[in-house]
């Protein structure tokens, strides 16, 4: 009969890959992903598999059936708000992870309150103006924070194109810094699962003590 792995079973499966000590440090960490969308679903995913012990969920949006193409839900899920969606989905894949979801918007009155328990900060909105909010109030008032944006991953362009750059001393930034949702065709399941996966990469590495790009 199927039957769900144990925590220590999982650990321990988890400590075979990673190693005991990286495990531990990614254990102990806890990431907040703003915006569950393309990117931030993704990320999610990707983090949740690896093992992050808590993961800090911000979205005020609910799934629709336009998002069935690139993020992380089911049709099932449709009008569900976000958080509890993926919270849901998490669950099915690492039982045993941490998950603070808050569904609201993430604004400059409420960002550092949110973010406080975040060893990194992964911004995945999909408006300009969301993430220069969440850049620029994490660089001014929360400096000690690691953050890791996303600029440019619409469209057919090579996955070449889609890199991790360094833009300051704790602020990391991932796309091709050019094709936005303009570029005549849009989000592509494909390209934005890279770009999410060039954020959640960046993002181990940080908690593995490896800060170069």
């Amino acid at each position: 009969m199927n039957r769900i792995p144990s925590k220590k079973e999982m650990q321990e499966a988890l400590k075979q890959r990673h190693g005991a000590f990286l495990q531990e440090k990614f254990s102990r960490s806890a990431v907040a992903v703003c915006g569950l969308g393309g990117l931030g679903s993704n990320i999610a995913f990707a983090l949740a598999r690896a093992g992050i012990g808590k993961l800090i969920l911000i979205d005020f949006d609910r799934v629709d059936i336009s998002n069935l193409n690139r993020q992380q839900y089911k049709a099932s899920q449709t009008g569900m708000p976000k958080t509890e969606a993926l919270t849901e989905n998490l669950m099915e894949i690492a039982p045993y992870l941490a998950v603070s979801s808050h569904t609201v918007k993430l604004t400059e009155n409420n960002a550092k309150t949110l973010l406080s328990d975040a060893d990194i900060i992964c911004e995945a909105f999909d408006k300009a103006e969301e993430k220069a909010m969440l850049v620029n109030h994490t660089l001014e008032t929360m400096p000690e924070k690691y953050l890791i944006a996303a600029s440019g991953m619409a469209g057919l362009g090579s996955s070449n194109d889609i890199r991790t750059r360094k833009a300051a001393e704790r602020f990391y930034l991932c796309g091709d810094n050019v094709s936005g949702t303009d570029c005549g065709m849009g989000l592509i399941a494909s390209r934005v699962m890279l770009c999410a996966a060039h954020q959640a990469h960046m993002a181990l590495r940080i908690l593995s003590g490896s800060y170069d790009i």
